[in-house]
């Protein structure tokens, strides 16, 4: 079934849904022990699909991701001179790409001297340009920060002004002198907090050439990093890792404290309302998929539900005309947690320092017949802006 064949299944099957609850609520407006039952499989039914249907659309973006051409195509007329020539160096040319995966297939017994020119103070092996530029792709693909925020390459401390006072205005009459306070700026300092994930691969599958090392290790080490880099950018408390949305100190401000144990629809038209209107305009929500589970029953004054399922293809589902975005790492409904983000998630910026790193992963896996490999990055991330986000908390 294809994604906009599982998309109108959706649909009908949340019209049918809307249709059963105004058909069989009774006089007290509430469904009966046997029809909750009856809605509660319908409600699972909807959660199917659009798990489904996400699953869908990320497998068709590490698709197009992997449909690219790995290499360069050949320009050069047949039969010159110049057949052989490569004009890249270092970490660009195909010569370096072949060395790396050559040391990787031996469990780096062959090195050859190509690869001692890129090696980290930590003693691994830069990741090819190519290869790196993909790992980047795949991390957008499968990090919802990195999609929304804002990436910058840093080869230093990258400080960020940003105004810490607001633009001034004064009527003056004609011919007077015009007199400003004078506008003060503070900095934001990204910085370079080491991440290292590992990963395994067996000695047989390391040694068939036949199998795909490059496209293995590099799905499964971006895989490895999104999930790290997306739990620190939500969650982070900036010790050593990037400071997160969510931070107590440094994060989003709270913009709506519930009154109960969950949401209501007027809390979430108040928060969607604290945020500044210029912030507004480019705004989307992440929550997780259990606080989703609750939203989904929210209804207006007009018995219509808020949420608004998508109905194309590769677009997110909708609350109150605002985008929606899921991650397993925003904290769940429970007393006292920040449950809610919603925002111009542009305003965090994330800094990455220098070029990632291959190496060896010796201790872990000796003797058992598996081979560890480590991919190692620097990179922080921080909300330039705090104001530009705003979250909603269950009250404690």
């Amino acid at each position: 079934m294809t994604i906009n064949e599982l998309l109108e299944k959706r649909k009908a099957k949340w019209e049918a849904m809307n249709a059963f609850l105004n058909t069989h609520r009774n006089e007290k407006g509430v469904l009966s022990a046997e029809d909750d039952k009856l809605y509660s499989a319908m409600e699972t039914e909807m959660v199917e699909l659009t798990n489904e249907i996400e699953r869908m659309n990320r497998a068709a973006a590490l698709e197009k991701i992997m449909s690219k051409p790995v290499s360069e195509p050949i320009t050069l007329k047949p039969m010159s001179s110049d057949d052989h020539k490569e004009d890249k160096t270092g970490r660009s040319s195909k010569a370096y790409k072949d060395a790396l995966m050559k040391a990787l297939r031996t469990n780096f017994r062959s090195i050859s001297n190509v690869l001692q020119e890129n090696v980290d103070t930590d003693g691994g092996y830069l990741v090819p340009e190519e290869i790196d530029g993909r790992l980047i792709e795949k991390l957008e693909t499968e990090n919802i920060i990195r999609l929304l925020g804002t990436s910058i390459e840093t080869s230093g401390d990258h400080k960020i002004n940003i105004a810490a006072s607001k633009p001034a205005a004064a009527w003056t009459d004609e011919g007077e002198t015009i007199t400003f306070d004078d506008a003060k700026f503070s900095q934001i300092l990204l910085d370079a907090h080491k991440l290292c994930v590992a990963v395994k691969v067996t000695e047989e599958l390391l040694y068939d050439s036949a199998f795909d090392l490059e496209n293995y290790l590099t799905s499964a080490f971006a895989k490895a990093l999104a999930n790290a880099e997306e739990n620190a950018f939500l969650n982070g408390n900036g010790v050593g890792k990037p400071l997160g949305i969510f931070a107590n100190t440094g994060g989003a401000e709270i913009g709506v404290t519930t009154s109960g144990n969950t949401p209501t629809y007027d809390e979430i038209i108040n928060l969607v309302y604290s945020l500044k209107r210029p912030y507004r305009k480019n705004a989307a929500f992440i929550m997780n998929d259990s606080t989703i589970a609750v939203i989904r029953k929210l209804k207006d004054g007009n018995g219509s539900y808020i949420w608004q399922p998508s109905s194309v293809a590769g677009e997110p589902d909708k609350i109150l005309g605002y985008p929606v975005y899921t991650s397993a790492y925003v904290p769940e409904i429970s007393a006292g947690n920040k449950v809610i983000a919603f925002g111009d998630f542009s305003y965090y910026n994330i800094g990455d320092r220098g070029t990632r790193s291959f190496s060896q992963l010796k201790e872990l896996f000796a003797g058992n017949g598996l081979v560890g490999f480590v991919a190692k990055e620097r990179v922080d991330g921080k909300l330039v802006l705090p104001e530009a986000v705003k979250v909603l908390k269950i009250k404690d």
